[in-house]
């Protein structure tokens, strides 16, 4: 039986139910979960389908709640260009060192979300600091698969509404897939056979939004984020010790 196979399930099906609670942050326990057992750039390349369907669905239903003005576009565009040279560095680090990299990205959000949690940017600071942040996102995207501890935090931190932020991020998302892409196929990260198997794990993140999307429904924001936390700090410690020991 390969056991490797049934973990990036669980991964998936995990992140389907993190993103279907709150609109993004599958990678941040998908990546990790993956990676334990494989390593990034595998857990990158097989994101890719889900990535793409999982947004293209979300700008879809949340189009009306876009926000006015160039916003998404600074901050997605800059995205783009950081993601280009996030993903070269995927393909030149060793396993140990990008198993590293993202157990430091998952603590240094666990770290904020705990001792930050009320932080706040007003719409026109945020604004201002779209394209440096966009762009520190984009390159960690590009090398981790993980941009949460920056994209994420910085979204929340603006407090937008729900909508508005589910669009935003996944605008975000979709627009760094045009440099990924080709990338990852020309390093050879992107095989036919990484493809079926990211169209297959598509099928287990979509599967699983609606469950999370009950969740949400079901359970105090509160509670359900100490388990998110809670489940991060594992997986990080998890890897830390992969790529140390």
């Amino acid at each position: 039986m390969d056991y490797g196979l049934i973990y990036i399930i669980i991964g998936f099906a995990l992140g389907g139910v993190l993103k279907g609670a709150t609109g993004a942050g599958a990678p941040i326990i998908a990546v990790p979960v993956i990676a334990l057992f494989y390593d990034v750039p595998l857990a990158v390349a097989i994101f890719i389908v889900p990535n793409f369907l999982a947004n293209i669905w979300q700008i879809k239903s949340h189009y009306a709640d876009r926000l006015p003005g160039s916003f998404v576009a600074k901050f997605a565009g800059a995205g783009t260009l950081g993601a280009a040279f996030g993903t070269m560095m995927l393909v030149s680090l060793s396993g140990e060192t990008l198993k590293l990299v993202v157990a430091i990205a998952m603590l240094l959000y666990i770290g904020f979300r705990l001792l930050r949690p009320d932080w706040a940017l007003s719409y026109r600071i945020g604004s201002m600091l779209s394209l440096p942040v966009g762009g520190l996102a984009g390159l960690m995207q590009g090398a981790t698969g993980i941009s949460a501890p920056i994209s994420i935090t910085f979204l929340n931190a603006m407090k937008l509404e729900r909508g508005q932020f589910i669009f935003t991020i996944s605008v975000f998302f979709i627009t760094m897939l045009a440099v990924q892409i080709p990338i990852l196929y020309h390093y050879g990260v992107l095989t036919f056979e990484r493809l079926l198997l990211s169209c297959g794990s598509a099928a287990v993140l979509l599967a699983f939004m609606p469950v999370g999307a009950l969740l949400a429904r079901r359970f105090s924001r509160q509670t359900f984020d100490r388990v998110i936390l809670g489940v991060l700090m594992i997986l990080a410690l998890r890897l830390c010790a992969e790529a140390l020991l």
